[in-house]
């Protein structure tokens, strides 16, 4: 599965974290940026991605609906991009296991 990074995050994720999740995009590149929620994650759905996201909308939306689309949440704040990146390959594992996992929706990252 690939991820979709959310308009409050870097455009350049995807290509930085390429290695380990290939064809990630952010929906910048899809015209999703002023969309509602519900939109992106009716995208995300219909297109096998996974929401990573800093705002908790998703997380609270994955606990309504659980999935797809899967969330990661990541709750560091607003830090630098090379902060996110080291987060995301440091929570790869964790990741790999939300997507792997049927009963899981949402994961936290900190």
């Amino acid at each position: 599965m690939k991820l979709l990074f959310d308009q409050n995050l870097s455009r350049k994720l995807g290509t930085r974290l390429a290695d380990i999740f290939p064809d990630s995009s952010h929906v910048q590149f899809h015209e999703l940026s002023e969309k509602t929620d519900t939109e992106i994650w009716e995208f995300a759905k219909r297109n096998d991605f996974c929401i990573v996201t800093q705002d908790a909308d998703f997380a609270e939306r994955s606990r309504l609906y659980g999935s797809p689309p899967k969330v990661v949440w990541l709750r560091c704040g607003n830090t630098p991009t090379n902060q996110v990146e080291v987060l995301i390959r440091s929570g790869a594992e964790a990741i790999q296991e939300l997507l792997n996992n049927p009963n899981l929706h949402c994961l936290e990252l900190y």
